[in-house]
């Protein structure tokens, strides 16, 4: 008998030790005003993934890249067209995978939104489609065990703020480290963690502290600049991609209406320094028009609207929640009757 309480005391205290110091780290997280995220990976993209199954009267799917998934506030949709929004969009790659995917799948007959950002839509370097593919494989794939663990990891981190993957496991805090540039050596700038919240909707929110905070917003237009920078630096490809995507984007286009859905592109307000190298890079004429005359669809361009032409981004790419809200009622008024009746 003992043997046994001595065994036991040392695991109580442990236990106790580790509820401590968490229960103190996730206070701690709070009162700085920390606010739950959730893990937006292939999991959570999945879950939304198989909801595209319902009729078009019943919900509108949205995929592109970060823009849509700030600007469009899903919340004000719902209100407003009595209809659920399916997020698939996915930050910093091109939504053409899932075009197809959604144009092969012959049970998807519903109303798809494609939200487009010239320099990751016409991309097909694997950098920008290899992750789009990877959530498609693992949908497909996807086992009941791993539907099940997924359900019951939602319920944990509905409830824990310190359980943020992204920014607050050890591996983020580590690659989030700020390392002087040496000679030769030059760090990327990385995003704050304020300027990056999802919730269970997959939809991406700035917090109220990142939109008063002219330091947080300056690194995330450093990470903008960096980016773009190396973009300019870049050779231009040998072989012109932009009739390849046209292509691939008409089939894909063309599936969907056989079956009775219906595709509509919209391009999300940039301002700034950004619009200003978008402008320049991505001219409308070559990416844009070519794109709706090919496939035939609906375009909503947000330079031709007045009404959805009035924001300046906060940090030149994207909308504070505030603006969202806006921006979504007013693009609601643009949609064809079909894709809010």
């Amino acid at each position: 008998m003992m043997i046994t309480t001595n065994l036991i005391r040392p695991s109580i205290l442990t236990l106790l030790i580790v509820i401590i110091m968490v229960g103190g780290w996730e206070f701690y997280l709070r009162q700085k005003g920390v606010p739950i995220s959730y893990d937006d990976a292939a999991e959570l993209w999945s879950d939304k993934r198989a909801k595209v199954y319902g009729p078009s009267d019943g919900a509108t799917v949205f995929i592109g890249s970060s823009r849509i998934k700030y600007d469009l506030d899903i919340n004000t949709w719902r209100k407003i067209t009595g209809k659920d929004a399916i997020q698939l969009a996915m930050e910093g790659n091109s939504p053409l995978t899932i075009l197809e995917d959604l144009g092969n799948d012959p049970e998807f007959k519903g109303n798809l939104v494609v939200d487009i950002t010239e320099e990751l839509f016409f991309a097909l370097a694997p950098p920008y489609n290899t992750q789009p593919q990877g959530n498609i494989n693992y949908y497909h794939k996807e086992t009941y065990a791993q539907k099940a663990s997924f359900q019951l990891s939602h319920i944990v981190e509905s409830h824990f703020v310190f359980l943020n993957k992204k920014f607050l496991s050890l591996n983020a805090v580590l690659d989030n480290l700020s390392i002087p540039n040496r000679p030769g050596v030059m760090g990327e700038p990385r995003f704050p963690m304020d300027f990056w919240c999802v919730d269970f909707d997959r939809q991406d929110r700035m917090s109220s502290r990142f939109l008063t905070d002219k330091d947080l917003q300056h690194r995330v237009t450093d990470v903008w600049s960096f980016f773009l920078g190396i973009f300019q630096s870049l050779p231009p490809p040998k072989d012109n991609p932009v009739p390849v995507v046209l292509q691939k984007a008409k089939h894909a286009v063309d599936k969907i209406r056989a079956r009775g859905g219906d595709v509509l592109f919209i391009r999300t307000p940039s301002s700034g320094y950004f619009w200003e190298k978008e402008q320049l890079l991505f001219k409308k004429e070559r990416f844009w028009n070519p794109l709706i005359v090919t496939t035939h669809c609906k375009g909503i361009y947000f330079t031709d609207y007045p009404t959805i032409n009035q924001f300046k981004c906060i940090e030149w790419s994207h909308l504070s929640p505030a603006q969202a809200v806006v921006f979504t009622t007013e693009f609601i008024k643009l949609l064809p009757q079909s894709f809010v009746n």
